[in-house]
């Protein structure tokens, strides 16, 4: 199997920036799209970031200009690098990932973390 481990959550105020990991290991052939999601309790999850393998990129209206998602191809690594922070923001982030296997069919398989929770102070 293949697992995601978020990290780099934290308690911050407003303005702050943060910027969370997801590190992906396992028998991993390679990742083709990288996605960040965050809940709040009572919320469905929502797409917050998106990068596919070319490096192309989209993000939810709300962070547009203030999150940035890259991708480090060699450490099989998702980033989400959180800027201008707002209340609003505060949510339990997860990463999320398609990865080819090795095992058991190098099948495209969809992955998800643990989450990190990342809090915003008013």
């Amino acid at each position: 199997q293949v697992q995601l481990v978020e990290s780099g959550g934290g308690l911050v105020q407003p303005g702050v920036s943060l910027r969370l990991s997801c590190a992906a290991s396992g028998r991993i052939f390679g990742i083709n799209a990288m996605r960040w999601y965050r809940q709040t309790p009572g919320k469905e999850r929502e797409l917050v970031a998106a990068i596919t393998g070319d490096g192309r990129t989209n993000y939810i209206d709300s962070v547009k200009g203030r999150f940035t998602i890259s991708r480090d191809n060699a450490k099989n690594t998702v980033y989400l690098q959180m800027n201008s922070l707002k209340p609003e923001d505060t949510a339990v982030y997860y990463c999320n990932a398609d990865v080819a296997s090795h095992h058991p069919t190098f099948a495209i398989n969809n992955y998800w973390g643990q989450g990190t929770q990342v809090t915003v102070s008013s």
